[in-house]
């Protein structure tokens, strides 16, 4: 199908109309909402929302049926259920009675309160750093592009893995760009050696957790060869956090790199289960960032809610049972689809991706996991490269061996209508 232009519907993905050639912002957008129109008559389209906040069933809302539907939720990276702990929620609504719902301005101009004050000190003694060594910024998203935007500038160099978060993307118009193919330790080591004499500094980037194959960065080595060619690294563990590691402290732990990673960011909205994203590093760094990240100096920072992160980090180690279960049902549901002859990458992580490839086979079979009970994320070009479609699942602590049984005879029930398995 056509309109005007020569994309075809049946093979178009979202960024085809990010450009097209002699149309201007509203033909774009028209051209866009008939696209969307089109996915939307063949139930292909993914935009539903929850009426009841985050957990292991939620009632769902979708453009096809008029009531709300009983799903098994598998979109959420609230990992530990935080969201719901009780603790969290006294702890969140007494701060909003002491200090009200709003910071009242950006945190360089009088937005900055006790209740941050009392976060990011937290935060630098969670990770076994000194006072000072924090930031905490609106979203985890802000905390990577406003952090790389501020720090890395024309003189200097990011060498990122190819699979990182569009957040750091997002920071880097700024500075030189060398990209490494993923976990690909021979092409990193050959970018810090391009790098070495050309740059004032040379950042390596890399994830924790990649956050659509689930899988883990190699971190010990990548900091090996980073510190070798003279460079930094920074991690983005926004996944790992809270999740993985012997103490939950994230990939740097696993990897025994926890002191040793020079830029650590993660955010607050995943297993500390409220929003906001937060920067670890030296004293000097955060200094700066304080004065010269532009979020910092111009955007409001985070509400009194935020008071309920200072419990949930505590939580962590005070009720280290939530990781424990969590781990039990990813093994439990990895191999149950694996049983089941589906690819799932090497996933080792809650995050387990059911890739398919085709992205109308894909989105056909979210539709039919819908249809069983399912809530499950159809992730597409350009999301993931264009023959790489899947279905991204996330677990939670509080997921039911019974619940995760009917996950898994519903993807059984996908295979046998659509043929998905890669065995």
């Amino acid at each position: 199908m056509q309109s005007g232009h020569n994309i075809d519907f049946e093979k178009a993905s979202f960024k085809d109309f990010e450009t097209i050639p002699h149309y201007d912002i509203f033909q774009r957008a028209k051209a866009f909402e008939q696209f969307t129109g089109f996915m939307e008559d063949r139930q292909q389209m993914n935009f539903r929302f929850v009426t009841d906040g985050c957990g292991p069933e939620v009632l769902v809302r979708s453009l096809f049926a008029p009531d709300p539907k009983l799903c098994i939720s598998l979109v959420s990276n609230d990992y530990l259920n935080f969201t719901h702990h009780p603790k969290v929620i006294d702890a969140a609504v007494k701060g909003i009675q002491r200090y009200g719902t709003g910071a009242g301005a950006s945190p360089l101009i009088g937005g900055h309160h006790e209740y941050h004050v009392a976060l990011e000190n937290k935060l630098s003694a969670f990770f076994g750093r000194t006072q000072g060594s924090s930031i905490v910024f609106t979203t985890g998203y802000t905390a990577n592009s406003a952090t790389l935007l501020a720090l890395l500038k024309k003189e200097d160099c990011a060498i990122v893995d190819r699979a990182v978060h569009a957040s750091v993307y997002e920071g880097l118009p700024g500075t030189n760009i060398k990209k490494f193919p993923h976990n690909s330790l021979v092409h990193l080591e050959r970018a810090l050696e391009e790098a070495r004499s050309r740059y004032a500094t040379r950042l390596v980037i890399v994830d924790g957790v990649y956050s659509q194959d689930g899988d883990l960065g190699l971190l010990d080595r990548i900091l090996e060869l980073t510190k070798a060619y003279g460079g930094y690294l920074m991690v983005d563990d926004a996944h790992g956090i809270g999740v993985v590691g012997e103490n939950g402290r994230g990939c740097a732990e696993l990897f025994g790199v926890l002191d040793k990673v020079d830029i650590l960011s993660g955010t607050l909205s995943k297993a500390f289960g409220h929003i906001g994203g937060f920067i670890i590093a030296k004293p000097e760094i955060i200094n700066f960032l304080r004065y010269q990240s532009r979020q910092q100096v111009f955007s409001s920072t985070s509400s009194p809610a935020s008071m309920g992160l200072l419990k949930a980090i505590d939580l962590i180690d005070e009720e280290p049972h939530w990781r424990t279960t969590l781990a039990e049902n990813v093994d439990y549901y990895q191999k149950g689809l694996r049983d089941l002859g589906l690819d799932i990458g090497t996933t080792a992580s809650p995050i387990v991706p059911v890739k398919i490839g085709d992205p109308h086979k894909t989105a056909d079979a979210a539709r039919l996991l819908f249809e069983a009970g399912v809530y499950a994320n159809c992730i597409v070009y350009p999301g993931v490269a264009r023959k790489d479609a899947r279905i991204r699942t996330s677990l939670m602590a509080t997921h039911t061996r019974e619940q995760l049984d009917k996950v898994l005879n519903a993807f059984e029930f996908v295979d046998k209508k659509l043929k998905i398995t890669r065995r």
